[in-house]
């Protein structure tokens, strides 16, 4: 052991501080984080709905098991979200305890985003060391993208718990040379994510088993043995609910955004390889050939509008992410190539390998790398929430790449020591780059990093020979440079509330960025008015404006589920007083975007047709001959500007809601909505429809039309010119 350099020696005593006990000053800093995390993810809370999608489904979900276990959108149980419920169960769960209201649903995200925080900490720490851990839950806490995120309903914030705490698992798996149980441990926890967001959970594996491998101790059978174990508990703990989905006893809610009612088929189309590969169910920014939708065109990386921008290297570099994760993948980037010049040149010469070490950066190098790259050339619907998921890796590597820079820059010799000062230098100017974008959104923060910036640079030069104290003095100023602008992003982003940046697509930063993350195009036809976002007149010329194909732009503003308005309150009001206990009072065309209001702001069952986006067979047209041959449908809602709907459509129409939007890999697509409106001829929307939900939406359309009855606006209080159509199918 004697040949074992001094820095591998530091990194193992570092290491093993956490069986020594931690002393009180740790203990307060993660308590201060943890604190400082919980407020930013809760402050506010109780005036948003977050995605109303999900909040109606919760609503439902608390009404019967059988609604509960499947997921499903709507409380007669019709037709499911289109995303396993796991994350949806806690919510379920909080609203038993403090009843149906917007805190209620929201709270058990905070709870599980100070719990990632924490369980980041406690993981890193068992690798690099207290200094490395606290730093990497402070920069997780302070990510833009998650903080937004941890303060709405989306599954992600769950999702990014269980990875991380599989991922606890894994460093212990590593440490011990019997890891059965902690492997199998991690693989559940997997399994727990697939049942989150499908998967987008089983992206880490790769880093997980390469990390094993390296890290473990074992013999190489031992290892493969663990591993067949870890593949097996993986499969049963992803593909359990899928099973019994399939085994369950009809009648039993249809499956939402699958094609034929299945969850096996949403496992591997819309919600598996579709957000890889993409296609006419998942559009992305390149799917305009084959897609049938071509967000507008332009900045870094290709990318422009249309959710998180076209795929390609420097994707998350654009306009629409830059401002949600990018701030320290500079500082990342420099840290993982450093570490591997010092690991070619460890192992050159010699000295061995210290496998502890080395799996953490395998590990969590391989998370960010591996993840990062799938977003980047994701052909499918790719939101700007998505990239929460990369917050751990980065926190991690971050944590401890400043840790390892530190230790370099205070050796007497080498050049390593330029790392930290170059560290501080490429992650203030990057920070600077992504404020000048739009210097008219609080440039106050770039500023001041740049000043706190060249301060350190300047103290870490003069420290270099100088006092330790000095040193420090810039080490912390150079982090507090590093972290200037995201906190200030965070912090703005807990203020402002999800009402601005819409629960259904949440995103950190200026409006200009906000706005270019919540737009999507129809090809087909260009507005005949030129009008864009607000009305503002658009440049007509093709370099400008993008292809004469190109359609209408849609723009989510993330008003859904807050309330009714007066005339579909009248309208509920008499449905309510004629067939209030049928069994199906009332259904919607329209999907959720017309449907999650009524469901959240009434007690009524309500059916939301189509699913999230009604393209989905449920009900069919034979269920509704059914329920009316029975007795059991009273009244049909077709057309409206819905007060759920989470899109305006920007044309010579004016500005009508009836676009709403849903998760993404797990969800996030925008629809045609309950306004009546079509796109232009030959568009082809996201979730494979045409108009408002496709065929199957238009032959429940026809279906109604020709069998029941369109009832009077003036008998129940709407206006004569009125959009909402009432259909009295008793």
């Amino acid at each position: 052991m004697t040949s074992v350099d001094t820095t591998t020696r530091h990194a193992r005593v570092e290491g093993a501080e956490p069986r020594r006990g931690t002393a009180p000053w740790q203990w307060l800093s993660l308590a201060a984080i943890c604190v400082l995390s919980g407020v930013l993810y809760c402050w506010g809370i109780g005036g948003s709905w977050g995605n109303s999608y999900y909040s109606a489904a919760v609503k439902s979900m608390s009404q019967s098991f059988e609604n509960f276990f499947f997921g499903s959108f709507d409380p007669a149980g019709v037709v499911t979200v289109d995303k396993p419920p796991m994350a949806l169960w806690l919510q379920v769960l909080s609203v038993k305890v403090f009843g149906f209201s917007q805190f209620a649903v929201l709270f058990p995200q905070v709870l599980a985003g100070v719990a990632a925080v924490f369980l980041l900490h406690r993981t890193v720490r068992r690798w690099a060391g207290e200094h490395a851990a606290l730093l990497a839950a402070l920069v997780m806490a302070l990510t833009p993208i998650t903080v937004v995120i941890n303060r709405d309903n989306n599954p992600d914030t769950l999702l990014v718990l269980l990875v991380v705490a599989a991922a606890y698992a894994m460093t212990r798996a590593s440490e011990s040379r019997t890891a059965t149980g902690w492997l199998a441990l991690a693989a559940f926890l997997v399994g727990c994510g697939f049942l989150t967001k499908m998967l987008q959970a089983w992206m880490v594996l790769p880093a997980f088993v390469a990390a094993y491998l390296v890290g473990s101790r074992a013999g190489w059978g031992r290892r493969l043995l663990d591993l067949g174990v870890a593949a097996v508990v993986v499969l049963v703990s992803s593909f359990w609910w899928v099973a019994a989905t399939a085994l369950w006893p009809s009648p039993k809610p249809y499956i939402g955004g699958s094609t034929d009612g299945s969850a096996w088929d949403l496992v591997f189309g819309y919600n598996g390889f579709g957000r890889i590969f993409g296609g006419d169910r998942n559009p992305g920014r390149n799917a305009g050939t084959d897609g049938g939708f071509q967000p507008p065109s332009g900045g870094p990386g290709g990318g422009g509008g249309g959710f998180a921008g076209s795929s390609g290297v420097l994707r998350l570099f654009n306009d629409q992410l830059a401002g949600q994760i990018s701030w320290l993948l500079p500082l990342c980037a420099l840290v993982l190539v450093a570490m591997l010049v010092f690991g070619v040149r460890h192992w050159r010469g010699g000295r061995p390998l210290d496998r502890g070490q080395a799996a953490g950066w395998v590990l969590w190098g391989g998370w960010l790398v591996v993840i990062g790259l799938m977003f980047s050339f994701a052909r499918g619907i790719m939101h700007p929430y998505y990239t929460t998921m990369l917050a751990p890796a980065v926190g991690a590597v971050a944590g401890a790449g400043v840790v390892r820079f530190w230790r370099w820059y205070r050796e007497p010799r080498g050049k390593a020591w330029l790392l930290l000062p170059v560290g501080v230098a490429i992650t203030v100017a990057w920070a600077m780059a992504v404020v000048a974008r739009e210097l008219s959104w609080h440039a106050w923060a770039g500023y001041a990093a740049v000043g706190l910036g060249v301060l350190a640079l300047v103290v870490l030069l003069i420290g270099r020979r100088g006092k330790a104290a000095l040193a420090r003095t810039g080490l912390v100023l150079g982090l507090a440079a590093a972290l200037a602008v995201p906190t200030a992003w965070s912090a703005l982003g807990a203020v402002s509330g999800q009402s601005r940046m819409g629960g259904a697509n949440p995103m950190a930063g200026p409006e200009m960025s906000i706005r270019q993350g919540n737009v999507m195009q129809f090809p087909g036809a260009v507005p005949p008015n030129g009008q864009g976002q607000d009305g503002a007149q658009q440049p007509q010329d093709s370099a400008e404006r993008g292809s004469a194909e190109e359609g209408p732009v849609l723009f989510m503003d993330g008003r859904g589920g807050e309330s009714l308005t007066e005339e579909e309150r009248k309208m509920l009001d008499h449905v309510r007083a004629n067939a209030g206990d049928l069994e199906v009072p009332l259904a919607v065309e329209g999907g959720s975007m017309a449907a999650s209001s009524y469901i959240i702001n009434s007690d009524l069952r309500v059916v939301g047709m189509g699913g999230f986006s009604s393209s989905d067979e449920a009900p069919s047209v034979a269920q509704l001959a059914e329920w009316k041959r029975s007795g059991q449908l009273g009244y049909v809602q077709l057309g409206g500007i819905s007060g759920s709907g989470g899109m305006r459509r920007h044309d010579d129409l004016g500005d009508r809601d009836g676009l709403g939007d849903r998760d993404g890999l797990g969800g996030g697509d925008a629809q045609p909505g309950g306004d009546g409106s079509q796109p232009p001829a030959g568009a082809q929307p996201p979730g494979g429809m045409s108009g408002r939900g496709g065929q199957v939406s238009q032959e429940r359309d026809e279906w109604v039309k020709q069998n029941c009855t369109l009832v009077n606006p003036a008998s129940w209080g709407g206006a004569a010119d009125t959009s909402l159509q009432l259909y009295s199918c008793k």
